[in-house]
């Protein structure tokens, strides 16, 4: 028998899979605690729509990160700091420093822990890497000056 799964069931599959049961294990187990339904017309075409659903917010997700990426990648954003008479800076520029100077400059919010670079102590320059999304990652240029 076919059914669709309504939870993950162990040894069957995850949430939203069609898999085939033995009818005693669907009738006895699965249907009366509401692991499954069966796998019907109404059920197989809520299950398509469903999966197209996902997989178009998939695409609207990856396009808007791609926009995100466009916006950014390659630009450079300086800070200001004060440093001790060795050049030192008093703290350091972190990644939430940059985060909050790029959605001033460009408008854009990125969380603090989508930038990685090191924390900076010294003026200079450093390229930083914003991962935007699975696989979709921009490269900014953070630059401190006095």
């Amino acid at each position: 028998m076919k059914v669709i799964l309504c939870q993950d069931v162990k040894g069957q599959g995850k949430k939203g899979q069609l898999v085939n049961v033995s009818d005693g294990y669907a009738r006895n187990f699965l249907f009366p605690k509401g692991l499954a339904i069966e796998a019907n017309a109404t059920a197989m075409n809520e299950l398509k729509n469903r999966e197209s659903s996902e997989a178009h917010k998939l695409a609207e997700e990856k396009k808007a990160a791609e926009n995100l990426k466009a916006a950014i990648d390659g630009k450079t954003v300086t800070l200001h700091a004060k440093a001790g008479s060795a050049g030192k800076l008093f703290g350091a520029v972190t990644s939430k420093e940059v985060a909050e100077e790029i959605k001033k400059l460009y408008k854009v919010e990125l969380d603090k822990r989508k930038i990685a670079m090191q924390d900076l102590k010294t003026y200079g320059t450093v390229t930083a890497e914003v991962k935007i999304y699975s696989g979709i990652t921009a490269t900014i240029t953070v630059h401190v000056t006095e």
